[in-house]
């Protein structure tokens, strides 16, 4: 499906930083990126009543589909118990249990799932579905709060502790002993370890090592060092102040919420993440103690806006990062990160 399909002018500033290098349509919640889900929906049912133009923060469940199979758009969009508007970027994590019990719906319908080994010790009676050339012994896996999927070319560490609702993508590795939480999405040529609990990594990011992610959002080619951690909620249970890049203000967005980091942007070892705290594109971050600041501008170099990442070292650092996986920035994606510099983004 073509992504001019899907307007977002009412929604893109509100989704950063997640919107600075991609369309809203192709923000990953559940199991897969919004316009990815429609492309799955028409070849499940081929009666689809696909609107003229999708309003790209719309979040569609499985439920939505079978009933837009038979009935005109605008009498589903009205049922609004059938799916999520994304208003802000913490709402992918409190919607992403929900999102991916749908969508886990939707990629096994008629599907049936490969043989799992007799070695992983399997608890409750949920769906556990794997895709062919999943390599996974010796681990835990628990579906007494929901379902567990994982995609191709997956490794799955001996050790791993892995609780549904959970998805994990194509070619992602679990390492020994990493304890997953649901609801949490692990997208795409991932590495991930340590504690991780109802978070979306949107692919190719890493976090590899011990170390606190919960109710955090990390795009992508993103990278935690050793012993990075976040929280995600105050020490005095009250609301979660967030900084709003469109309003350029605070604004509060629940009771837990732990770190939004845009594309491209890697923190040290043992770096540490206050409440909330927002990071935007390609910024280098490392610190001498405490707090990082709850508001990381993109291309910041250290922990705060004093100093900006050189452009052309940027985008030379954010090659080698990707030449670990055989990939490199396209002329389109270099000339998005030129736009955003020059823009000063404010971010």
């Amino acid at each position: 499906m073509e992504i001019n399909r899907f307007t977002e002018s009412h929604c893109k500033e509100q989704l950063l930083p997640f919107t600075l290098t991609r369309h809203s349509a192709e923000i990953r919640i559940g199991m897969f990126t919004i316009k990815e889900k429609w492309e799955r929906a028409i070849e499940i049912f081929p009666t689809l009543n696909i609107p003229q133009r999708i309003p790209a923060n719309l979040i569609p469940g499985f439920d939505f589909f079978a009933l837009l199979a038979e009935n005109p758009f605008d009498e589903v969009v009205a049922k609004t118990e059938l799916y999520k508007s994304l208003i802000h970027p913490w709402q992918i994590t409190q919607f992403n249990e929900w999102a991916l019990r749908q969508d886990i719906s939707m990629a096994t319908h008629q599907n049936k799932s490969a043989s799992i080994s007799d070695t992983i010790k399997t608890t409750g009676e949920d769906l556990i579905f794997f895709e062919s050339n999943v390599t996974a012994e010796h681990c835990y896996i628990n579906t007494s709060h929901g379902p567990v999927y994982i995609s191709s070319d997956a490794l799955i560490m001996e050790g791993a502790m892995l609780r549904g609702p959970l998805f994990i993508g194509k070619g992602s590795i679990i390492k020994m002993g990493t304890a997953i939480y649901g609801a949490t999405t692990i997208g795409p040529n991932c590495i991930v370890g340590g504690e991780i609990k109802n978070s979306v990594l949107f692919g190719n990011s890493n976090k590899a090592h011990e170390g606190y992610l919960g109710d955090s959002v990390i795009g992508e080619w993103c990278n935690l060092g050793a012993g990075t951690t976040c929280s995600n909620i105050r020490n005095n249970a009250t609301a979660v102040k967030v900084w709003d890049m469109k309003k350029k203000m605070f604004v509060e967005a629940g009771l837990k919420c732990g770190l939004l980091m845009g594309d491209y942007s890697r923190a040290s070892i043992h770096s540490t993440f206050n409440t909330g705290t927002v990071v935007g594109i390609s910024a280098n971050i490392f610190q001498a103690g405490g707090l990082l600041p709850k508001y990381i501008p993109s291309f910041s170099w250290g922990p705060a806006a004093e100093i900006r990442y050189n452009l052309d070292k940027a985008i030379s650092d954010i090659n080698n990062w990707m030449s670990f996986k055989n990939q490199a920035l396209s002329n389109d994606q270099i000339i998005i990160l030129q736009h955003i510099f020059s823009f000063n983004e404010n971010a």
